[in-house]
This record gives C-alpha cells, sequence and structure tokens, in this order.
C-alpha cells in the first residue's frame, strides 16, 4: 500500500503541525510528563489518521465491458430512479456510494469508454448524505459513453471536504477502473445509469471501489 499523491501536502503540514505543537510542549512545560505524553499519543493518533485517509491500497481490476464497477469504497445510500436534468433530461437510475473519512477517497471510472462531457460545479457544503447534496454541493458532472452507453459519475463534496480532485478531459479515453478523481474529507458519489440495468447492491450495503459490481449494463438495443 502507498500514499496517494493528493496527501503529500496534507502530510507535511500534518508533520509540520506536530513538530511544533510538540516543540511548545517541551519548552513551555518539559517537567510535565502527563501533558507530554498526552500530546505524543494524541501526535500519533493524528499522523495515522492522516496515513489512512491517503492510503492508495493496491488493486487489480477485473476489466468487464457489462460490469459497472463501484466509483468508491463506502456505503451504498440511494438506489432510486431519478430525473437526470443536467446532461440527458430523462430518467436514470442513481447509485449513490457515501464515504466516511475512513474510507478510501479515491475516485474510480465504474466502465471504460470515452468522457463525453464534463463540469465543475462550485457550491454548498451540505452533508453528504442530504438529497439536495447531488444539486447544491460543490461537484463534477462526468459522462462516459462506451458502445452507445452513457454512464454519469458524480463527485460531491461533503459537509468536511472543501476540495474536490478531477483527472479527466473531455475526448480523452478512460479504463474502467482508473483513477478519476479524489475528494478529500468525507463525500459522496452518484453513479447515473440508463433505466433497465440490473443493480447488484442493495442499501447499506459496504463496497470497494473498482472492486465491487454494483450493476449490469444491458445492450443500446435491448
Amino acid at each position: 500500500m502507498t500514499i496517494h499523491k493528493e496527501g503529500y501536502t496534507s502530510i507535511a503540514i500534518c508533520v509540520l503541525f506536530i513538530f511544533i505543537i510538540n516543540g511548545c510542549v517541551h519548552f513551555y512545560a518539559p517537567d510535565n510528563s502527563v501533558l507530554v505524553w498526552a500530546v505524543y499519543i494524541l501526535s500519533v493518533f493524528l499522523f495515522v489518521i492522516i496515513l489512512q485517509f491517503f492510503r492508495n491500497p493496491k488493486l487489480t481490476v477485473q476489466a468487464n465491458p457489462v460490469h459497472v464497477l463501484s466509483p468508491a469504497d463506502g456505503k451504498v445510500v440511494v438506489i432510486e430512479e431519478t430525473e437526470e436534468t443536467e446532461f440527458f433530461n430523462d430518467k436514470r437510475i442513481q447509485v449513490s456510494v457515501f464515504m466516511s473519512p475512513i474510507n478510501v477517497h479515491i475516485n474510480r471510472s465504474p466502465i471504460a469508454g470515452i468522457v463525453t462531457k464534463f463540469k465543475y460545479h462550485p457550491g454548498k457544503y451540505l452533508m453528504a448524505w442530504n438529497p439536495k447534496s447531488s444539486t447544491l454541493n460543490e461537484r463534477t458532472s462526468i459522462v462516459i459513453e462506451n458502445n452507445g452507453v452513457e454512464v454519469l459519475v458524480r463527485q460531491i463534496a461533503g459537509a468536511l471536504a472543501r476540495r474536490i480532485v478531477w483527472y479527466v478531459e473531455e475526448g480523452k479515453p478512460i479504463g474502467q477502473g482508473e483513477d478519476i478523481g479524489f475528494i478529500k474529507f468525507g463525500s459522496r458519489v452518484d453513479v447515473f445509469l440508463p433505466l433497465g440495468t440490473k443493480i447488484n447492491v442493495q442499501l447499506g450495503e459496504k463496497v470497494k471501489g473498482g472492486a465491487s459490481v454494483l450493476a449490469d449494463l444491458l445492450p443500446p438495443e435491448l
């Protein structure tokens, strides 16, 4: 397991903060062993939390053109038919995965294909499980097309998240399970699928990005 590139700056800031705090404690309270050890323990805890948040586990993707892979680690919080009004203006099946601060926060492409549409939206920072977060929060919308089938992936910032990172460009190909972005400190990813798609997960189910199969696509002619 390695550390994701998005974590380098945050980890450096964390180390600097720990160094300053420990230095202050040693300077102002050198004889207070209880305080010193408390700061040691809190420093280690903070460092471990930051490391685990930006961890980048090794992943071998089992590519399959029929499968829609989970775009993130987390828990399935929405499975419903909804009206998608940003790009498609029709009904779609929405599957949403909520990422808690302890989950891996790498976002992955659920299918292979071409990025046909991309848009970034600045916005609010409602709690990620709030239904309005899908349209009001800071977010990106990414449409990936493969053999006439279009899948919309939406990265949504949560109450703790203040930065969404994306690695896609319109007109560029992307592989199934490939990194499409990263959201810092708690968030959610929505996937909008064509009607008739066979959903393979249930509400509350824990899924793994790039590994768990959310759904099976039907060919366009069906």
